[in-house]
């Protein structure tokens, strides 16, 4: 599983945020967290900065280039 898949399911756990919630906060469906969570695809770049908006992580983080 790909660092990113590993870290976008952690820091939604710790938002404790559903699949379907994280995705309505971003503007995606959950079936597109569900892919990007088991790591089968990758979110565009608008969406990856929503995450990080959501998630308060930054892009580093969340792809694997920095530590927390």
């Amino acid at each position: 599983m790909s660092t990113f898949a590993v870290r976008l399911k952690e820091q939604r756990k710790q938002t404790g945020y559903t699949q379907k919630q994280l995705a309505e906060k971003i503007g995606t469906t959950d079936d597109s967290v569900y892919s990007w969570k088991k790591g089968r695809s990758q979110p565009s770049i608008e969406l990856l900065c929503e995450l990080c908006k959501v998630l308060d992580v930054s892009a580093d983080y969340l792809i694997g280039i920095a530590e927390v």
